[in-house]
């Protein structure tokens, strides 16, 4: 299992909405220091599965961003782990300025498919799904999204199965 909590930029720069991921065990915690709700209600508090506007404020109380934060407890999100969703403005700059603030809170930056890799080992999807989900992030036509997407949806896993009960059944 893992220990640390893990960050990144999910969405290319430059576009409206900027969305950041937070993984790992202290994600809600470290979110939650630099997220201000709208209501009040501080973000530990709140259902999984919800929204939440706010801002993200620095360390020295200046407002960054206005966003939304959604969350999602382990063992229901797309790693298995509590998992936190910043959507803020999409520019590189304010992008950035989450990443570091959040890093300065005890995240870690995360490698290229960290998070697949989490989903594969806490179980989330087995290895086919978890190759299929680059496959799809490549794909550059219609042919190749719809196998990755195939694949993603267990449909490999599912036919290798009902060839290895066939298989034993054969002994």
């Amino acid at each position: 299992m893992n220990q640390d909590t893990i960050c990144a930029i999910a969405t290319a720069p430059g576009g409206a909405i900027g969305i950041i991921r937070v993984s790992g065990p202290d994600a809600i915690a470290i979110t939650g220091r630099l997220f201000t709700p709208a209501s009040g209600k501080p973000l530990a508090e709140r259902a999984a599965y919800t929204l939440t506007f706010g801002q993200i404020l620095s360390p020295a109380g200046e407002v960054v961003d206005e966003v939304l934060v959604s969350l999602f407890r382990a063992p229901h999100s797309y790693t298995g782990e509590d998992s936190v969703e910043i959507s803020c403005h999409g520019s590189a700059y304010i992008l950035q300025q989450v990443m570091q603030l959040l890093v300065g809170q005890g995240c870690r930056a995360a490698g290229p498919g960290e998070y697949t890799q989490r989903a594969f080992l806490n179980g989330k999807m087995d290895l086919s799904q978890a190759e299929a989900v680059a496959d799809l992030i490549s794909s550059s036509n219609q042919a190749s999204h719809r196998l990755a997407l195939s694949q993603l949806k267990g449909h490999v896993r599912t036919a290798l199965e009902t060839l290895r009960e066939r298989l034993l059944r054969l002994t």
